[in-house]
Parts: C-alpha cells; structure tokens; sequence
C-alpha cells in the first residue's frame, strides 16, 4: 500500500483529529491492503505466501469486526455499507 493510499484512508475513516489507530481505521487499511493482494495473486497464482498473507488479513479483519460489532452495532453496520464488504 502506497502511503499516499494510507492517509487517504485514516482520514477517510477516522473519528477524531488524532485518530489513526482506531477499529473503523484499521479495518479500511485492512481492506485495502486485501483488495491490493487479491489483484496481485489474480495474476500469480501461484504465490503461495503471499495467499497464507492474505489469509492472516482477513482472520485479523474478521476479529475487528465482530469486536466493532459488539461495542457499537450502528457504527458497524455504516462501515460495512461504506467498505463494501459482506458483515
């Protein structure tokens, strides 16, 4: 991820003026990042370590997401309509 990219995400998602760390935060980087690799292993299929990556992503998202689920299920839901992704 270019971090030109990286900051557009933060402040895209953040919620305050400081904030970089937060779960919507992480989650968006997160996001992109899988976008990124799911385009790269398209056309190499056979990068193995990069697929076990992308799997590791996707566990952690998954984890944050059921972590922002339980303490703020409006928030949760707005995320994932503005990401795109399946909840």
């Amino acid at each position: 991820m270019v971090v030109k990219n990286k900051t557009e995400v933060i402040t895209k998602f953040k919620t305050g003026d400081k904030d970089t760390g937060s779960t919507p935060v992480q989650v968006a980087l997160l996001t992109t990042s899988i976008n990124n690799l799911v385009e790269h292993l398209k056309t190499n299929k056979n990068d193995f370590h990069s697929r076990r990556g992308l799997l590791l992503m996707v566990g952690k998202r998954r984890r944050l997401l059921r972590y922002f689920k339980s303490k703020d299920l409006s928030g949760y839901n707005a995320l994932i309509a503005k990401l795109g992704i399946k909840g």
